[in-house]
């Protein structure tokens, strides 16, 4: 039986790429926020495949099934925590889509609703040397105006090809605690919130 205070996160990366430098740091946050006392949904988006979106698409069928399974599941947890690629100084487009397609209506209800009060902690990882920061501006920005509240801490690792090793860890003891940090951080957030 779940505790009725237990914090409840979703977590993914906004990459479908195996090997995702992102979808290893993620985990590492997930540790952070499970040891904190979170429950912590953490989903791949590549088993989600969603259509670009199109509102001539959503006219003429609504949206598609993963759009409603991942509004589902947005809507179902306290707060996101989300690892996002850097594609030429934005977010990735797999992220983008998945935004829009999951901020749409869902019946009579508006999508907005899975994000609005959410809570949400961001980190990245990048082969480059500013590890996907500029990025992160950008989601920031967009998670700000359809009503997420993004926490001011964030983690971007740079050189992330030589910062993990084949466990999927950090090397550097004190970057791997920081993003363990970042899930501990929205866990005592959110259950201040809950309390």
């Amino acid at each position: 039986m779940q505790n009725m205070s237990q914090p409840t996160i979703l977590a993914f990366a906004g990459s479908a790429r195996r090997s995702s430098f992102n979808k290893q740091v993620i985990r590492i946050a997930v540790r952070g926020a499970e040891q904190a006392g979170a429950k912590v949904t953490l989903i791949d988006l590549a088993d989600f495949p969603l259509p670009l979106f199109d509102q001539d698409l959503e006219a003429e069928s609504g949206p598609p099934a993963n759009a409603a399974k991942l509004f589902e599941l947005l809507k179902s947890h306290d707060g996101l925590m989300l690892a996002a690629p850097e594609y030429n100084s934005s977010i990735t487009p797999l992220l983008k889509n998945t935004i829009d397609w999951t901020s749409r209506k869902f019946g009579e209800v508006s999508g907005l609703t899975a994000y609005q009060g959410k809570v949400a902690v961001l980190m990245s990882a990048s082969p480059g040397a500013l590890g996907g920061l500029r990025g992160l501006v950008h989601l920031r920005a967009i998670f700000g105006n359809i009503g997420v509240i993004v926490l001011p801490e964030q983690v971007a690792v740079m050189q992330a090809h030589n910062a993990l090793d084949e466990q999927g860890n950090l090397r550097d003891a004190k970057q791997q605690a920081g993003v363990e940090k970042l899930g501990a951080r929205l866990t005592e957030v959110l259950g201040k919130l809950r309390a």
